[in-house]
């Protein structure tokens, strides 16, 4: 197994936002239901993630994880922007490259965003995943709450409907 690091990225840099653009396009045309469509191209991945990266709360925090061969994994902790939930943060964008998949990334990348949100006093953190993904059976065995389901609530890349579970975790 290659080791990796996880680490936050502020002012990310143009290689940065390409590598994340890679691990974006990759999680869509595997599939991956990440609020965009099998037609992502890797231009507009790039723009997204510039625009998010520059658009982030002071309190938000983005991590990646790498590998020899750079980022294979991300996710983010995006505080909630209404003042009496200053204690809230919703966790996005939990999104491992295929290449990179069963080695323990993802599991790695939440336990270090939980840690990054109790350094940030947050005490309240809430997800969404498709149901019957890995993610879903991830985030129930690191002691995340299923709330319940709506169906069809967000499509899948292909264009076929997602119904989404939602968690929540208080720490």
């Amino acid at each position: 197994m290659n080791a990796v690091r996880v680490e936050s990225v502020n002012g990310a840099t143009e290689d940065v936002v390409q590598q994340l653009a890679s691990v974006l396009v990759d999680a869509v045309t595997g599939g991956a239901s990440v609020s965009f469509m099998s037609d992502l191209q890797f231009d507009e991945a790039a723009d997204w993630w510039r625009q998010t990266l520059s658009a982030s709360p002071s309190r938000a925090v983005v991590l990646v994880a790498r590998d020899e061969q750079g980022i294979v994994g991300t996710v983010q902790l995006q505080p909630s922007w209404a003042p009496n939930q200053v204690h809230r943060a919703d966790v996005a964008k939990l999104i491992v490259h295929r290449r990179a998949r069963g080695r323990g990334i993802a599991r790695t990348l939440m336990q270090e965003i939980e840690r990054h949100a109790r350094e940030q006093r947050f005490t309240l953190l809430v997800l969404d995943t498709c149901k019957g993904s890995a993610a879903e059976k991830l985030y129930t065995s690191l002691g995340w709450v299923r709330v319940g389901v709506i169906p069809h609530y967000a499509l899948n890349p292909d264009g076929s409907a997602c119904d989404t579970v939602y968690f929540y975790k208080q720490l």
